[in-house]
């Protein structure tokens, strides 16, 4: 039976660190483009919508193919509403409109570096797998199993323990690296599980990365992204 899948990329108009941040130009275009342009290119879901509560974000978005049949909820555009709760709230409105799916992937709407190739693997993967869910990671660059914390101006470490234990002896551990996370709704309405237990790791290289919560963040997606797409 075939499942189908639908893609929220949630864009609230309320950022504070960068003002606009998810309609703001990254390289010549609305940055929110890029996430819009690897989901629908990609083939994977039978919808791409965009999750907001800002007529100029839907606008925009609209303009690149993505759909807004609703807007958010005031509850759930503030600086404290969780991603969780977004997204169930995008699964009920669409359950209202009388259509239902089998898998959603929040796609962030700052993925600059998000890839459809990398979203047709995972979708292609997951499936495979019979898996509850897939998101993409990066990997600690330092085990974190030797960080240090700093008390009373004094550093510790935080495992004393690992002290003597070689680097490359510890496990490797990843990050949630804020690109993509596809999820079986059944998760999300039923378990209230973001992180079921068979969850299926894209890895991503740090240099195909970027989190961007600040201008600094900004410039740096920036550079990366130039030298990535610079003719060789």
């Amino acid at each position: 039976m075939t499942k189908t899948f639908l893609a929220i990329i949630p864009a609230r108009g309320g950022s504070k660190r960068i003002p606009r941040k998810n309609i703001k130009k990254f390289a010549g275009q609305p940055i929110i483009k890029y996430s819009i342009d690897a989901a629908i290119g990609s083939g994977c879901f039978d919808e791409v919508m965009v999750s907001t509560d800002d007529q100029e974000i839907a606008k925009t978005a609209e303009s690149f193919g993505a759909k807004v049949p609703f807007f958010r909820s005031k509850e759930n555009s503030n600086d404290m509403a969780a991603a969780a709760a977004v997204l169930e709230e995008v699964v009920m409105e669409y359950r209202k409109l009388g259509q239902n799916f089998d898998y959603i992937c929040r796609i962030y709407p700052t993925a600059v570096f998000v890839t459809k190739e990398r979203l047709q693997l995972a979708k292609q993967i997951m499936l495979e797998k019979n898996a509850e869910a897939a998101l993409s990671v990066i990997r600690y660059g330092h085990p974190i199993q030797r960080g240090m914390k700093i008390r009373d101006g004094w550093a510790t470490m935080i495992w004393p323990e690992n002290y003597i234990v070689r680097s490359q002896d510890l496990e490797p551990t990843y990050y949630d690296c804020a690109q993509f996370y596809f999820v079986k709704i059944e998760n999300v309405s039923e378990q209230k599980s973001f992180l079921p237990k068979l969850t299926i790791p894209i890895e991503i290289p740090e240099w195909e990365a970027q989190d961007i919560d600040n201008e600094s963040d900004w410039h740096m997606a920036e550079i990366k992204y130039k030298l990535l797409k610079k003719p060789l």
